[in-house]
């Protein structure tokens, strides 16, 4: 063999080595994701790992619409779940839904890589960015008074509501955090419950004047119970964005990725007018 096709038999030796190195997957430090993916082409998603291949466990409450909900006998619906299930096949992952209760165990979790994702229409915030990462903003979102119209017709707004009154709020949000800032101050007494349909439900019963939540999730809520109604929006300028744990960054990144691509094709929009009709979608979701 002439010494030049000795040079070439080693390079791909070489090359072969290289190979099977950079493809070992071993488990990350922590008991971290184990299953390596990622792809190629003309926009080539990052390298990422999921708990199992193939395979996105995603937690979230699943009961606060019209994000994610689950109806009787049925699978997971709403605009977080589809949204979520889109970009996932971009990914080519099948999603695991994990019901989990919003709290503070929900973003430990997943930092803690029990799950691979949160969805579940979650606020980014300083507090939560202190232990997960959070992709790209994907809706814009206010807080906002709704009032039983039968039980206390005069409270039309925040300033209506007097020391002694009750106002419900989800335990763990946004809500409940500008609840306690602004409203507790006055004498205002704040009712945390575990999830929002309970807060409607008091609110109906009349023991509770009012229910402070993200505007879009009490639109939801009123539709279908007679005499409550919105009564006013609280400008909070708030973004939604998928949690992730800070030890898997690459599943993060092709994400985002896909997040981008889903509203540049116009998938995102579609799914947007589905949950809510009538409702302009904001430039920064436009396909384009």
């Amino acid at each position: 063999m002439n010494k030049r096709w000795m040079g070439v038999v080693g390079l791909v030796a070489l090359l072969t080595i290289v190979a099977a190195a950079c493809n070992n997957n071993t488990q990350p430090a922590g008991g971290g994701p184990t299953g390596v993916t990622s792809s190629t082409g003309a926009s080539p998603t990052p390298s990422f790992t999921t708990l199992v291949p193939g395979e996105l466990k995603v937690a979230s409450c699943l009961d606060y619409k019209p994000f994610e909900s689950v109806p009787p006998g049925g699978q997971p619906t709403g605009f977080d779940v589809e949204l979520t299930e889109a970009i996932a096949s971009k990914l080519g992952l099948k999603v695991l839904w994990v019901k989990t209760g919003f709290g503070p165990s929900i973003f430990s979790g997943v930092a803690a890589n029990q799950f691979d994702m949160v969805a579940a229409a979650v606020t980014i915030t300083p507090k939560r960015s202190q232990t997960d990462d959070f992709s790209d903003p994907y809706f814009d979102s206010d807080q906002s008074l709704t009032v039983n119209t039968i039980k206390t017709p005069d409270i039309i707004t925040t300033d209506d509501l007097q020391s002694g009154d009750v106002v419900g709020v989800q335990a763990n949000t946004t809500g409940a955090m500008w609840a306690t800032e602004n409203l507790q101050p006055r004498g205002i007494q704040i009712k945390a419950f575990p999830e929002v349909p309970s807060a409607f439900n008091d609110l109906q019963a009349g023991t509770v004047q009012g229910v402070i939540n993200d505007f879009p999730s009490s639109l939801a809520e009123v539709k279908t119970r007679p005499g409550l109604k919105v009564v006013q929006t609280i400008p909070t300028g708030e973004h939604y964005g998928f949690a992730f744990s800070p030890s898997n960054p690459g599943l993060r990144e092709a994400w985002n990725q896909q997040l981008a691509a889903a509203i540049a094709d116009g998938t995102y929009a579609t799914i947007f007018m589905k949950y809510f009709p009538g409702i302009d979608i904001p430039a920064a979701y436009q396909p384009g």
